[in-house]
């Protein structure tokens, strides 16, 4: 009998030996197309084992779990974020290039946004873009977190309409500069490493403020709503068919909650067992079948999927 894991209406079976890896890697994050192939942004290991931080690519898995292809290599420098609209295009964010990518299902490019390799001026993009979704109205959504604490919407074809937030990058400060001489942002609108974006189909936009625990809402024009509290280091979101937002939070757990920041649950748990987290849930999406997959990151090839049951 398979593990299973989960809590109340939402129970989950581990889906074993998912995926086969042909290499070591890294996997940030996972989304699906409509046809059931995963795409996980993929970052490559040195001899070691450890993460190689200047080469990636996007794995495609089928809903077997084998590998297909990969894309992306010679473009990827730290794969980050991965997301896919209703039509099979993929926007992936690359942290260290600077760039958001829209790419077909077959690897081919279709748009980009930053300027590879250079960092944008501050206040725009990119410095260390995080993620990036396509809301229904078409406009694209990037959270801009690791070198500065800005949200960003641009037009369906890349040009750039707002962009908000405040708060000084001492999360870069400490963790690459070695030395904090900024204040972080932990106003309503201010921001401390905003890790995702997710927007609902009511054109509301949810950002994972990730150090500062919680998550803030608001409307298209980037005007404070809301924000939920007490959210354990949030990494990414994904909202299922029943408006039911799933956030992988990095303590090991997958959060559970309404679009008015109620919360249903949590299940999950760090460990080196069947379903149990072996790194820090960083990526998470949904398929059409309800099964839910965790990309963690901080351990190689720990990438998961669970069967809704």
């Amino acid at each position: 009998m398979n593990a299973r894991f989960g809590f109340g209406d939402y129970q989950y079976e581990l889906v074993r030996d998912w995926p086969k890896f042909h290499t070591s890697i890294v996997a940030s994050d996972v989304a699906t197309d409509s046809k059931g192939l995963a795409y996980v942004p993929a970052r490559d290991t040195d001899s070691n084992g450890a993460q190689n931080l200047r080469s990636g690519s996007i794995q495609v898995f089928d809903r077997n779990g084998t590998f297909m292809r990969s894309f992306g290599e010679g473009l990827c420098i730290i794969p980050h974020g991965i997301w896919i609209n209703s039509n099979d295009e993929i926007f992936h964010t690359d942290m260290k290039e600077q760039t958001v990518r829209k790419f077909d299902p077959s690897g081919e490019l279709l748009m980009t946004l930053g300027t590879p390799g250079q960092l944008g001026p501050e206040g725009s993009p990119f410095r260390g873009p995080t993620r990036a979704v396509q809301s229904q109205s078409g406009d694209i959504y990037v959270s801009d977190g690791y070198e500065q604490n800005r949200v960003h919407r641009f037009t369906q074809n890349g040009e750039l309409t707002l962009s908000w937030g405040k708060g000084d990058p001492v999360y870069y400060q400490e963790h690459t500069l070695g030395n904090i001489t900024g204040i972080a942002g932990t106003g309503p609108g201010e921001f401390d490493l905003p890790h995702d974006v997710t927007v609902d189909k009511n054109g509301l936009v949810y950002i994972m403020d990730r150090s500062n625990n919680r998550c803030q809402v608001f409307d298209s024009e980037g005007k404070y709503i809301t924000e939920w509290a007490d959210i354990r280091c949030p990494n990414d979101a994904v909202i299922d068919k029943n408006d039911v937002m799933h956030i992988a939070e990095a303590p090991g757990t997958v959060l559970v909650t309404t679009l008015e920041g109620e919360v249903l649950g949590r299940w999950g748990k760090q460990g080196n067992g069947p379903g149990e987290f072996r790194g820090y849930p960083h990526g998470i999406w949904i398929d059409s079948n309800e099964d839910i997959y965790v990309a963690e990151v901080g351990a190689n090839n720990a990438l998961q999927k669970f069967a809704r049951i």
